[in-house]
């Protein structure tokens, strides 16, 4: 039975998320500690569109952002569609920029169990969810500056203007050659390299980890667009001895502004992907910016997810207490 419930899943993706068409050359990437039954449905929904699909077994990547081995980046880039079913991403990585730019269409679903292809964010109705993360997107897109708040004592401004990078509309729909999409459901934009101020206090889930929701707040000083200061309790310090041992500048840089639209996830700790689309949540980014057109290519890319956050563009609110005003 659950066999039959994960295809309808993975046909989801095959038809209203990618397209997949008849005779395409489909690549579906995957880890050893992600079921490998999650690929092999997908493959299945593949064959049925008359697509020629191929499984490559991997192993996890360390961290976020982290590109895949050799032998699976140059298979990327001969594949004219790519699902990527691992249990790290490997979307904000410089192989899946170059497999983009090269037409392929780009589909992530990190982090699936075999209950995530039937039930959860993969239910969104993504039309309708589509509809708003356009009105989130347009908003962004043309906002010169945000202030980010919440009751926990996030307070960060950033400034958008003179940027080069554009708004990213993550809305699970990857049709046209060179797109790139995540079963999350996100408005995202990249702030001025060296403008964000303030302080943001981590109340959720911080994605370098899959330890579960946060036990207690982790607190970042911002200066110049740099986190200058990690503090807290114990999880506190394992975020900063986890980047310090990265031994890279370039995490520390704040690189985006994310907003969660997906009505039907629910926050985890544990499903990153999932954890940042949550509808009303935001998030702060940090490290790798390639994604948005930028050249920060850092150790790794990572978000802090907070509950309930006041999201101003151009002081005029858009988000507040889990509602848009769009």
């Amino acid at each position: 039975m659950k066999t039959i419930e994960m295809i309808k899943g993975a046909q989801k993706l095959v038809d209203e998320c990618t397209k997949v068409r008849e005779g395409e050359n489909v690549l579906i990437l995957t880890d050893t500690v992600t079921s490998l039954s999650i690929a092999e449905v997908v493959a299945i929904a593949c064959k049925e569109r008359g697509a020629e699909a191929m499984i490559m077994i991997m192993s996890p990547t360390p961290v976020e952002g982290n590109d895949p081995p050799p032998p699976v980046a140059a298979a990327m880039q001969k594949a004219q569609v790519i699902f990527m079913a691992c249990s790290r991403s490997i979307f904000h990585t410089p192989s899946r920029v170059q497999a983009t730019k090269g037409g392929a269409r780009c589909f992530v679903f990190s982090e699936f169990t075999e209950e995530d292809m039937f039930s959860g964010a993969i239910e969104a109705n993504l039309p309708e969810t589509r509809k708003l993360l356009e009105k989130v997107g347009e908003a962004l897109g043309k906002a010169k500056e945000a202030r980010v708040t919440t009751s926990a004592g996030t307070d960060i401004y950033l400034d958008f203007r003179g940027r080069l990078e554009k708004v990213l509309i993550l809305n699970a729909m990857c049709h046209e050659p060179g797109d790139a999409a995540v079963m999350s459901l996100e408005a995202a934009i990249s702030p001025k390299l060296g403008t964000a101020q303030g302080v943001i206090v981590c109340d959720a889930v911080v994605t370098l980890f899959r330890d579960g929701l946060l036990k207690e707040p982790v607190r970042a000083t911002i200066k110049n667009g740099v986190m200058t200061e990690i503090s807290g309790g114990a999880e506190a310090k394992k975020v900063r001895d986890s980047l310090a041992a990265m031994n890279d500048p370039l995490v520390y840089n704040v690189v985006e502004l994310g907003i969660g639209c997906n009505p039907k996830a629910k926050l985890t700790g544990v499903k990153i992907h999932q954890d940042k689309a949550v509808y009303g949540t935001g998030h702060i980014g940090f490290g790798s910016n390639l994604s948005w057109g930028g050249n920060i290519k850092a150790a790794t890319h990572y978000d802090f997810i907070m509950y309930t956050p006041k999201i101003e563009l151009d002081g005029i609110a858009i988000l507040e207490n889990h509602q848009f005003h769009l």
